[in-house]
């Protein structure tokens, strides 16, 4: 299913060979997460490759540029804005939580989908913002003139807080706007950004999970896909467009600058790019580190969770109620633990180990006779004793992280230590079941989506694998309740589940109802806290030590590092480490093939949607009303030829965060969403392999299939302009 066969050894070691000479090689092609600000350098290769539109339309400080369409949707995705009136558009499993939170049994969004009739019946979300990056500046010279590269980062860390401070205050009295100063080049440099923050952002339209996370865990990190993984938002504002809290008398937000949409389609070789907030990447560290990614986080991770995700696949399938309270839990859960198998996969084929061990042999050649760059013959040297002695740490701590806290009733333990400093805090009897009260009451999300039947088998698998894998690290508090149920678990858990507060809201709401100044006692007593508690001192005072040192070490040396092979190949264009601030990435509309002579196709139909059709499955089942559409051939003004495509690919380098970013054409113009990347490629966020690495994403054509026909939303597509070779469809006029 997964098409992932193992290569011949020829074919590795030609790819070996082949990469090992491009990762000496002063650029890779397609390679690259730009600031947008520095997009005039490569102008020349842009256009060479397609762009047919001047740099300054896709970003400019005067405030006319694309990137004031671009916004930071949520915590960690993008959107685009493509209407005037605000309108956006982002993935599916972008919206996934805010669906959540307005889903009922009574409306289902995850069943049923959800699609506002007018702008009244759009629906206000709760804690969701987007960001727009009005314009960026490099101030590298005022944070970092007269520090020394070499100076200590405890001292010079100081001083550069000071000024980060300062200068964020200057740039919002200057502007009236928010300003964010973050590092880059591993803290070798520092840009500006303007932003503005809108808070009050509705639900517009939402496809069911039978077309936004078609496929499921199956398809995820994998193409072909099938997926209409897209959602749609809206930005409202203050009187003066301005961001402002939720208010009914709020308007939609006037955007100057939104995309138009182009609907004439691609081909394979077209220039594509892709604007967004990439996550993190890190592309220039050590072999040492990379070791510890490829060998401790990324295999635990997937061990841990490979349990977790069994357990809540099945509970999710016994009741409605299950799926509802797992669905969001799950699908983030399940995105890591695919895309670090993907992972491993690209780094093993690609042996980008041992190719940075070849590179770090060059590179310490030229740092022993560097005159120019003293310290550089010490760096690597550094890094390999430092990540000897923490790697032995850092495997416990991936166990507790991933095993012990993934289970959830043990990291709600956290939520006991504020309930008992309030008993410290010498309050009076009514004050303190004041206290307590309003801090129960914000459990209440955490409880929506638990029950804890379902948790309690998580607890015997994890609390299997940690006994199993750190024998000589599990606190002394895990080892004396597992004696005491006579060293069998599956008891131990029933025992903690049945007598634990923490297992529903009611007896939480009860104790802090009836709290006296001394039941401090009670809390201490509760065999979850306390299980909590034990894992938290053991890495207060055994591990998080260790692993801060070792983290402040080595984000001194990265710098460094960083720095020296600046020096080294200053012929080479470097590009910063991705960090969640606005990039863009280019490349090509290119079909896959990492395994075969014969390529897979770039483009995928809705025909391949409905041969996967299975009634019986929960990721593969079509809904009604597309199968009725797709055998009328009713795919209005959006088919092509009589077919409907569904998802394309391209060569453009993305990474998480990614998620929602729109894919432009020459001209601008959208062509499509981002939504993933192909398995055999995720290894881009350390190294990018340019035969295997995709972008996945939605063809614009199919989302507003979906909307119009599907959905019965056409009064959204009357508010966007619609471009089909060079004619243009403007935007209906909004009342």
């Amino acid at each position: 299913m997964l098409r992932m066969q193992a290569v011949t050894s020829l074919l590795i070691k030609s790819l070996i060979i082949f990469f090992l000479v491009l990762s000496q090689s002063p650029a890779i092609a397609k390679e690259g997460m730009w600031i947008p600000a520095t997009l005039k350098d490569h102008e020349k290769e842009m256009k060479s490759m397609g762009l047919q539109i001047p740099i300054d339309q896709l970003y400019n400080a005067s405030g006319t540029g694309l990137n004031n369409a671009i916004v930071l949707f949520g915590r960690g995705c993008t959107g685009e804005i493509i209407s005037a009136s605000g309108l956006i558009l982002t993935n599916h499993h972008c919206g996934y939580g805010s669906a959540q939170g307005l889903s009922t049994a009574e409306n289902d969004y995850f069943a049923n989908g959800f699609w506002a009739p007018n702008m009244q019946g759009e629906l206000p979300c709760k804690g969701l913002t987007v960001t727009f990056i009005r314009r960026m500046e490099n101030v590298s010279q005022q944070i970092l003139e007269g520090l020394k590269d070499t100076m200590r980062d405890s001292f010079r860390d100081t001083v550069i807080s000071l000024r980060i401070a300062a200068l964020e205050k200057e740039f919002r009295t200057k502007t009236g706007m928010d300003a964010s100063i973050k590092p880059y080049f591993d803290g070798n440099q520092y840009w500006v950004a303007i932003t503005e923050t809108y808070r009050d952002i509705r639900l517009v339209g939402f496809p069911p999970n039978g077309i936004g996370a078609f496929g499921g865990d199956v398809e995820n990190w994998i193409w072909p896909r099938h997926t209409g993984d897209f959602s749609i938002f809206r930005v409202y504002a203050g009187g003066d467009n301005r961001p402002a809290d939720y208010a009914g008398s709020n308007k939609p937000y006037k955007a100057e600058e939104f995309f138009k949409i182009n609907t004439s389609g691609y081909k394979e070789g077209d220039f594509t790019m892709v604007y967004g907030f990439p996550g993190t990447t890190r592309e220039y560290i050590s072999s040492y580190e990379l070791s510890q990614v490829y060998n401790v986080t990324d295999p635990i991770s997937i061990e841990a969770r490979n349990r977790r995700l069994d357990i809540w696949t099945k509970h999710m399938g016994w009741t409605r109620s299950n799926f509802l309270k797992y669905t969001s839990k799950r699908a983030g859960v399940a995105n890591g633990w695919k895309k670090w198998q993907g992972e491993l996969l690209g780094l093993k084929a690609n042996d980008v180990v041992g190719k940075k061990q070849a590179y770090e042999r060059t590179f310490q050649q030229w740092a022993d006779t560097c005159k120019a760059v003293p310290y550089a013959k010490d760096i690597l040297p550094q890094m390999r004793t430092a990540a000897e002695i923490a790697t032995p740490i850092l495997t416990q701590e991936q166990y507790i992280k991933e095993g012990v806290l993934g289970i959830e009733i043990v990291q709600q333990g956290a939520a006991f230590d504020n309930v008992m400093a309030c008993f410290r805090l010498g309050l009076s009897q009514d004050a303190l079941r004041d206290t307590l009260t309003k801090l129960v009451t914000g459990m209440e999300g955490f409880y929506k989506n638990y029950d804890p039947k379902t948790d309690q088998d998580v607890f015997i698998s994890l609390m299997v694998l940690y006994f199993n894998k750190c024998t000589s690290w599990i606190p002394d508090e895990f080892k004396d309740q597992y004696r005491a149920h006579d060293q069998d678990v599956n008891v131990w858990a029933a025992d903690v589940f049945k007598r634990s507060m923490l297992t529903s809201m009611a007896p939480l709401k009860e104790f802090a109802t009836n709290a006296k100044p001394g039941d401090s006692t009670k809390l201490q007593a509760d065999p979850a806290w306390r299980l909590y508690n034990a894992i938290a001192t053991i890495r207060k005072q055994k591990i998080t030590p260790v692993l801060k040192d070792y983290i402040s070490r080595m984000r001194y040396l990265d710098r460094l590092y960083t720095n020296a092979q600046m020096q080294e190949y200053k012929n080479k264009t470097f590009y910063p480490d991705a960090n969640l601030t606005l990039r863009l990435t280019y490349g090509q509309v290119k079909g896959l093939d990492p395994e075969g002579p014969a390529p897979y196709s770039f483009q995928t139909n809705l025909k391949e949607v409905v041969a996967l059709d299975d009634t019986a499955s929960d990721i593969f089942r079509v809904p009604k009303k597309l199968k009725e559409l797709y055998a009328a051939k009713d795919y209005g003004r959006w088919g092509v030829n009589g077919t409907m495509p569904v998802a394309f690919v391209a060569s453009n380098h993305t990474s998480g965060g990614n998620s929602g970013s729109p894919v432009l054409n020459a001209k601008g113009e959208l062509i499509g969403t981002n939504f993933d990347r192909a398995y055999e490629g995720t290894m881009s966020d350390y190294y990018f392999d340019p035969t295997r690495c995709r972008n996945i994403s939605v063809d614009i054509r199919y989302t507003l299939f979906i909307i119009d026909k599907f959905g019965g939303a056409g009064w959204l597509i009357d508010e966007m302009n619609i471009v089909k070779g060079k004619k243009t469809v403007a935007a209906k006029a909004k009342k």
